[in-house]
């Protein structure tokens, strides 16, 4: 709350907008969540109309009208919406690294790529650009559309799950 009692000029204002505060902050979460099904976009959507009506506090006469009220639902209504809207313009897809993939066979007695052939696919494709097919952290990113973080990440996380493929292969 101290982020919005901040944004406002006179000691008038920030009495005023404890009041809002309290009054409204659980029926805007209420609204939010009814839009969104979701309690933390919801609370991003509460935050956000905050900052809005602490941007329009000259708006507000006596906190407890039902004016205030509906000014107050209406500013946290259209946030959820314009947050809804922004998720479904830009859905995720959430990633699972333990996808089996396109099967891969490879005959022979060498231990290594038997448990490369074990590693999930998305483990088993870095393993091979990176270090069959010679590319550098930067290169994968750029071909797999990661960043450069998101792909060294995965380069040791496939690493370390090939390790220990290999350890238990050894001890078998």
């Amino acid at each position: 709350m101290m982020v919005y009692l901040q944004m406002l000029d006179t000691p008038e204002e920030r009495s005023k907008f404890e009041q809002l505060y309290r009054m409204y902050s659980s029926l805007m979460f209420y609204v939010a969540n009814e839009v969104l099904h979701n309690e933390q976009d919801a609370e991003d959507a509460v935050h956000q109309a905050f900052l809005k009506i602490a941007d329009h506090m000259e708006k507000i006469g006596d906190p407890a009208c039902p004016k205030t009220r509906g000014f107050i639902v209406t500013v946290v209504e259209n946030k959820a919406i314009d947050l809804y809207r922004k998720h479904k313009r830009n859905q995720t897809v959430e990633l699972n690294d333990l996808l089996p993939g396109i099967p891969a066979v490879y005959e022979g007695e060498n231990t290594l790529a038997a448990c490369i052939l074990k590693l999930p696919a998305r483990y088993r494709e870095v393993i091979l650009l990176r270090y069959h097919q010679g590319y550098s952290v930067k290169e994968m990113a750029s071909l797999l559309g990661l960043s450069f973080a998101a792909a060294s990440k995965l380069d040791q996380r496939a690493k370390n799950r090939l390790r220990d493929l290999y350890e238990k292969e050894e001890t078998l």
